[in-house]
């Protein structure tokens, strides 16, 4: 049978006090040092004796000398006061010093396109931060898998968590030039008939509205020629000259710095939701995450925060 172990159930400032007492030698010492009465602090041991079931100090008339009790009782109390205040310093550094270590998750789509550049500039900022990216298009529970941030592409919001808009995004179309020596560039909507359209599954209604950024809308029926799973596969598929690929502008813009994608049928686009960084609600920010979710959205304004016919 295992032996029950008894945990400690008495008031951290009672032992605080016992400490200053042995400290200091006297409870008038020890009152002062704490700002508090000898009424207060005789008070505190003998609530601590009580809890402990021990008799800690042995007192005399003009001072109190811990007893062989007391004494084994001082040596790990003042460890583990000492532990616990550097934990509570570490703890309230977290609030105002970024480092430590974070965990933010995002889309394939998104992690694999846009976060290396912007976590490459980041730990180039930041080096006592350390970054572990977690790319799934699942949606985490953020408090079951220790998640200090969540970047969601889309235009649902999620209960429970406090979001902060990041960037209203956009959605265009793009084809590789190599699709377009084999097929003339569209010139109209209506010449997208004539092509082969790649769509993300996510894509899952019938038809799409464009509008030019100027108030201009029209509706196009949806006729892919091929599906894919997410937006990453559409890249790919588009980068391989197999149609044009409907995607977010944030997923695209590497190949079109690149000159593997190029835009057609500019300025028509789709207004494709938002980014928002997602946290736990309910408790101030550690540093960390407050700075990677600034970093996040300097870089992104710096890169994407342009209209439809700029893209």
């Amino acid at each position: 049978m295992v032996a029950r172990t008894e945990t400690f159930g008495g008031n951290l400032d009672d032992v605080r006090a016992f400490c200053a007492v042995v400290d200091l030698g006297t409870v008038t010492a020890a009152a002062a040092s704490l700002r508090e009465t000898k009424g207060s602090v005789s008070r505190r041991l003998s609530r601590l004796e009580a809890s402990l079931g021990a008799t800690l100090v042995a007192r005399h008339p003009r001072a109190v000398s811990p007893t062989a009790e007391g004494l084994a009782f001082y040596a790990k109390a003042q460890e583990s006061l000492a532990l616990l205040d550097e934990a509570a310093e570490t703890a309230r550094d977290a609030r105002t010093v970024p480092a430590g270590h974070l965990r933010v998750t995002t889309s394939v789509d998104f992690g694999i396109e846009v976060m290396p550049e912007i976590v490459a500039s980041f730990r180039a900022a930041y080096p006592q931060i350390t970054v572990d990216l977690l790319n799934t298009d699942a949606r985490l529970d953020l408090a079951a898998n220790r998640i200090d941030l969540a970047l969601r592409l889309g235009g649902e919001e999620e209960t429970g968590y406090r979001a902060a808009l990041i960037l209203n995004l956009w959605i265009g179309l793009y084809a590789a030039p190599a699709y377009l020596l084999r097929h003339a560039a569209p010139a109209t909507l209506t010449d997208l008939a004539g092509h082969d359209l790649i769509l993300s599954r996510e894509r899952t209604g019938a038809a799409l509205t464009l509008n030019d950024g100027r108030g201009r809308t029209e509706p196009l029926a949806l006729h892919p020629a091929i599906r894919a799973s997410d937006f990453a596969a559409v890249l790919r598929l588009t980068l391989a000259g197999a149609g044009i690929g409907y995607l977010p502008s944030v997923v695209a813009a590497r190949a079109v710095e690149t000159q593997a994608l190029v835009r057609v049928l500019a300025p028509w686009a789709t207004a494709g939701g938002a980014l928002r960084a997602l946290s736990l609600a309910g408790r101030e920010l550690p540093a960390r995450v407050r700075v990677f979710r600034e970093h996040v959205r300097t870089e992104m304004m710096k890169r994407f925060a342009i209209e439809p016919d700029q893209g």
